[in-house]
C-alpha cells in the first residue's frame, strides 16, 4: 500500500507513529507531510528506515497513494484543526485516512461524508473492540514465554524495542509474535488492542485476549508497553498491561539523558534500580518476573563510542544486559530473555 504521513512541525523527535511506520510497517511511504521541514528528505533527518521527500501538504503528493496516516499523536490524543485541509484533500480524492488519535475522525461529521462521498474508508485505530470485558488471570496458562517492555517514562522506545526483539527472535529461529497495544503497533501489525482507550476495568483483560489469542501458536510473545508505573497521567495503563499480560519476562527502555519526565517536567524520573523495584515488586503478586534486561535509546548521544559507554552504564544500574537496538543488534537482551 502507497501512503502518505501526516506529521506536520513534529517530525522526527515527535512523530513516533510516522518513525514506526517508516521502520517497521509494510507500506510504501511515497511522502511525510510536514510543513516545517518540506523540501527536506526523511534521510535527512532519520537514518535506516525508508526515505521520502518531504512535503508541505496533500498538494505535493502523488495522485496514486492509497491512505493517508495520522503520523503523530499529541499528548491527550486531539485533533489539530490546521491538518482538516489535508485530510479532506485525501478524502476527496478517494483514499483512506488511518488514524492514531482519541478523535475519531470517523465521528467527524464533514469526515464522514467525504468518505461515504468518495469511497474512502476511516480507520479510527484507538477504537476498541466491543468484546472486551475484565480479565480472567489466566495469560499464563498460554504455551508460549511472555515478554513485557516496560519504561522509565512515555516516548523512550518501548514500541521500538518490542519490535526489534521480536525481529532478532526471529531471525534466531524463534516463531515469536508482537501484541500491539498502542496505535503505532497496530498500524505496523494490522491488529491489536488499543489499551489507552480500553474501559479500565478492561485494561488486563484486552491484554490477556491478545495473549489467549496468540499464545499457543508461537513460542515467544513480546508485549507492546505504554507508559511507565510512576507517569502522573499514564501509570493506571502501565499497570493494566503489566497485570494483563502475566509476563515472565520485564524489559526496562530508557533514554539516555533524560532526567524529566516528557511533558511533565516537574517530576524527575527515578534512579533506574527503583524502577527495577517497582515494576517486579508490582508484577509479582499476579505473576512474577524479573527485570532480565534493558533497552537504551541513545538518539541524543553523538557517536558510537560514547553511546556504548551510556549503555554500559545503563546496563550496571540495572544489573543486566542492555543495549539500542537501533544503534547496535539486540542479541545479548534476547539471550538473556530466552
Amino acid at each position: 500500500m502507497r501512503v502518505a504521513l501526516l506529521a506536520h512541525e513534529q517530525f522526527p523527535d515527535r512523530a513516533k507513529t510516522a518513525q514506526g511506520i517508516l521502520r517497521y510497517a509494510d507500506y510504501d511511504v511515497v511522502a511525510v507531510l510536514d510543513r516545517a521541514s518540506a523540501g527536506d528528505r526523511v534521510a535527512e533527518h532519520v537514518t535506516d528506515v525508508q526515505d521520502a521527500p518531504i512535503v508541505a501538504g496533500m498538494d505535493d503528493v502523488d495522485e496514486s497513494i492509497d491512505a493517508l496516516v495520522i503520523g503523530i499523536a499529541p499528548i491527550g490524543g486531539g485533533f489539530e484543526e490546521s491538518w482538516r485541509p489535508d485530510v479532506r484533500a485525501a478524502l476527496e480524492r478517494g483514499c483512506d485516512v488511518v488514524s492514531g488519535l482519541h478523535y475519531f475522525l470517523a465521528e467527524d461529521e464533514a469526515f464522514d461524508a467525504l468518505a461515504d462521498e468518495h469511497g474512502g474508508e476511516i480507520w479510527d485505530v484507538r477504537q476498541p473492540p466491543e468484546n472486551l470485558t475484565v480479565s480472567e488471570g489466566v495469560a499464563a496458562d498460554v504455551d508460549a514465554k511472555i515478554v513485557c517492555t516496560v519504561g522509565t517514562d512515555c516516548s523512550v522506545g518501548k514500541m521500538t524495542a518490542t519490535m526489534e526483539l521480536v525481529e532478532a527472535a526471529r531471525e534466531a529461529g524463534h516463531d515469536a509474535a508482537v501484541i500491539p497495544t498502542g496505535q503505532t503497533g497496530i498500524v505496523v501489525e494490522g491488529w491489536g488492542n488499543p489499551v489507552d482507550r480500553v474501559i479500565s476495568d478492561f485494561t488486563a483483560g484486552a491484554v490477556e485476549q491478545m495473549i489467549l489469542e496468540k499464545g499457543d501458536d508461537h513460542d515467544l510473545l513480546v508485549v507492546e508497553g505504554q507508559g511507565s508505573i510512576v507517569h502522573p497521567a499514564y501509570s493506571a495503563v502501565t499497570c493494566g498491561i503489566l497485570h494483563g499480560a502475566m509476563a515472565d519476562r520485564l524489559v526496562l527502555c530508557h533514554e539516555a539523558g533524560r532526567e524529566r519526565i516528557h511533558g511533565y517536567e516537574s517530576f524527575a524520573l527515578q534512579p533506574i534500580p527503583t524502577y527495577v523495584d517497582l515494576y517486579e515488586s508490582l508484577a509479582a503478586p499476579v505473576n512474577e518476573a524479573e527485570v532480565v534486561a534493558g533497552m537504551l535509546n541513545t538518539r541524543s548521544v553523538d557517536g558510537d563510542d560514547a553511546a556504548r559507554e551510556a549503555i554500559d552504564a545503563f546496563a550496571n544500574e540495572l544489573g543486566g544486559p542492555a543495549t539500542d537496538p537501533i544503534r547496535f543488534d539486540a542479541a545479548e537482551v534476547l539471550e538473556a530473555i530466552v
